[in-house]
């Protein structure tokens, strides 16, 4: 067998009717373009994101946190081209893995596989992580405990039936984009001739004199700007469960990006330009500066939302994250025992053990540094994104010149200027988080060449859905 995972018009298996699970298991097609984009948009999490890690971008780059935000969106839109043409043709539960190794070979698909469990394993963490700031008007409670009841409540819910999440991750995204709007309106209705501009970046320095952001901290911020919308990736994770994943991936994806970058990027703006001063827009008090515009009852309500839009947030990582790990046992990543174990479903048809094996050490990981696990997030969003653009530019050769799936406009254009300015972003990433990230890598790379690579024939074949084979 060749290093190149076998093309999609291979046929997978149904599940052996004696349930010995001879054969591999394929999850329920259960959900549309609707429910599909608010479980991708509660991924996104806009108003926890936009509470919990805009807060540090205003800290590091003060007003120029909008324009990071705005190019990281801009740039994400070529990601999502990516996405959608990779996701319809290749719709496995397996997400970006999947479609790289398929395309580019299964070494490129066992890395970026890696990557992305570095970031559904720490993002729901450090999202949760913020929960105790905005549980303060009703309970003080550590940031820590906070963080590990959010992710636990979070496992619970991801046990239950994916259409059923559905519906309790919308109800929870209404009142995330309401406390959004709150935010916008208060904002601008507070605007400033003063306000510092959304466009020459300046951020508090020592005794609150301003202090011009270089361009070299705004590109650098890019990579935090990057996670903050990269959500929209979870379409491609639940493309097995999407009814219709030709046609209602690439919406989903795209739907969600727009949404979510409207959703953030316009309060973001608002805040800046509402605040009253800069020192107290680098401070990054959101939650105080909205009790400031209105009154503490305001400030209270957009606290809870926020505070129930990170429990939405935790719900819909947990989903996506178990997926992400029974595709990976459904195509033998891991020793048989493992793989066993991982590609078990549940009553409700969940893989409950993927599920639990992401959700509690997410509630572990709540005890470590915030920062640290951010930064470390950012370099591996902004490698996933590599790889999965360089496997673009082998979509259409061979069999998949003519298959049937979503194609991208201004291809090769598109992904071949990504590369190039993600390999720019890479550069100007934290050392420590690029040593950490790349550690991880080169170990498993380790893992790869003396386990993986030598059981070529029985481990690491992608599975891919049989009705999408015909």
């Amino acid at each position: 067998m060749t290093d190149t995972l076998r093309p999609p018009l291979a046929v997978a298996a149904d599940p052996a009717p004696d349930g010995s699970g001879t054969h591999p298991q394929k999850l329920k097609r259960s959900i549309g373009v609707v429910g599909g984009t608010l479980l991708t948009l509660s991924c996104v999490t806009p108003a926890s994101t936009l509470f919990v890690i805009v807060p540090d971008l205003f800290s590091s780059i003060g007003s120029a946190t909008a324009l990071a935000i705005a190019i990281g969106s801009v740039l994400c839109i070529a990601v999502a081209f990516c996405y959608s043409e990779l996701g319809t043709l290749i719709p496995s539960a397996g997400g970006e893995y999947a479609m790289v190794g398929t395309l580019a070979g299964r070494l490129a698909g066992w890395l970026v596989f890696v990557l992305s469990l570095i970031v559904v394993m720490i993002v729901p963490s450090v999202i949760a992580l913020g929960t105790a700031d905005y549980l303060a008007p009703i309970v003080h409670v550590s940031a820590p405990v906070a963080g590990a009841a959010v992710m636990l409540a979070a496992t619970l819910a991801g046990l239950l039936d994916l259409r059923a999440n559905a519906w309790i991750t919308g109800i929870f995204l209404v009142l995330e984009v309401i406390a959004a709007g709150v935010v916008s309106v208060l904002g601008f209705s507070h605007a400033n001739a003063g306000a510092p501009s959304l466009v020459h970046g300046v951020v508090a320095g020592d005794g609150g004199v301003a202090t011009t952001v270089s361009m070299g901290a705004i590109v650098g911020a890019i990579g935090i700007a990057l996670f903050i919308t990269q959500g929209f990736s979870t379409a491609v994770y639940l493309s097995e469960e999407l009814e219709n994943p030709r046609r209602n991936v690439s919406r989903t994806v795209l739907w969600t990006l727009a949404i979510s970058t409207a959703v953030i990027l316009v309060p973001v703006a608002a805040i800046t330009v509402g605040a009253p001063d800069l020192q107290t827009l680098t401070d990054g008090d959101i939650s105080g500066l909205v009790t400031t515009w209105s009154n503490s009852a305001v400030g209270t309500f957009i606290s809870l939302c926020v505070a129930l839009a990170i429990i939405n947030a935790g719900i819909v990582m947990v989903i996506q994250n178990s997926r992400v790990l029974f595709a990976s046992a459904r195509d033998k990543a891991w020793p048989e025992p493992v793989n066993k174990a991982f590609s078990t479903l549940g009553r409700f048809g969940s893989p409950w053990v993927a599920t639990l094996a992401v959700g509690l050490p997410g509630a572990a990981l709540c005890f470590v540094k915030a920062e640290m696990l951010t930064e470390i997030t950012g370099v591996a969003v902004t490698g996933m994104y590599l790889l999965v653009a360089v496997a673009t530019l082998f979509s259409r050769r061979g069999a998949h010149r003519h298959a049937s799936a979503w194609r991208m406009p201004l291809w090769p254009a598109a992904p071949v200027l990504l590369i190039l300015v993600l390999l720019g972003i890479m550069t100007q990433l934290g050392v420590q988080p690029l040593l950490w990230t790349g550690g991880i890598t080169a170990a498993a790379t380790l893992y790869w060449l003396f386990y993986l690579r030598p059981r070529q024939d029985t481990h690491w074949v992608i599975t891919l859905p049989e009705d999408e084979q015909a």
